[in-house]
């Protein structure tokens, strides 16, 4: 690891121990860091309790202030240190914001053996434990044709 790694990786874990002052009565003990070029945009903690979100993860609530300050959706250049694996969800939106590396201090399996059920979903994905979810798809052809005129926009932002 060099300097900035090793300064990221930290100020993810001190994120995670923010709401320990709080009993973790405003969120879990997580914490997330995005960097570009070697520089810290932002830190963010998990903030699920306090916003009422349960999308308020540390790697979504850095994602969501590193777009603002950089005035992008596309964090392709960005790298994410978090204090944990990510989950799904985040996995998910670390994707769609095009960062493409990521460092984590604890595994999926460290949160599994604190409570948080991580695998669940994972299980969900992979075709296993689909009684989680009931899914019923209702066809329309007026969503159908909102996408095919949506598809005829020339010259649209694709993300």
């Amino acid at each position: 690891m060099n300097n900035i790694d090793d300064k990221a990786i930290k100020l993810a874990i001190q994120e995670s121990q923010i709401n320990k002052e709080n009993n973790y009565k405003k969120g879990g003990p997580f914490g997330a860091v995005i960097v570009k070029n070697g520089k810290i945009i932002t830190s963010a903690h998990n903030t699920v309790i306090e916003s009422i979100d349960p999308t308020a993860h540390a790697e979504i609530n850095a994602i969501r202030q590193a777009s603002m300050i950089l005035k992008t959706n596309d964090l392709s250049e960005c790298i994410l240190y978090t204090s944990t694996e990510p989950c799904p969800m985040c996995l998910s939106a670390i994707i769609w914001s095009n960062i493409k590396e990521i460092y984590y201090a604890n595994t999926k399996k460290d949160a599994n053996n604190i409570g948080f059920r991580d695998d669940i979903i994972y299980d969900y994905i992979n075709g296993k434990k689909q009684d989680i979810l009931k899914r019923h798809h209702i066809k329309s052809e007026e969503a159908l044709e909102v996408f095919r005129k949506f598809q005829d926009i020339e010259n649209k932002t694709m993300y």
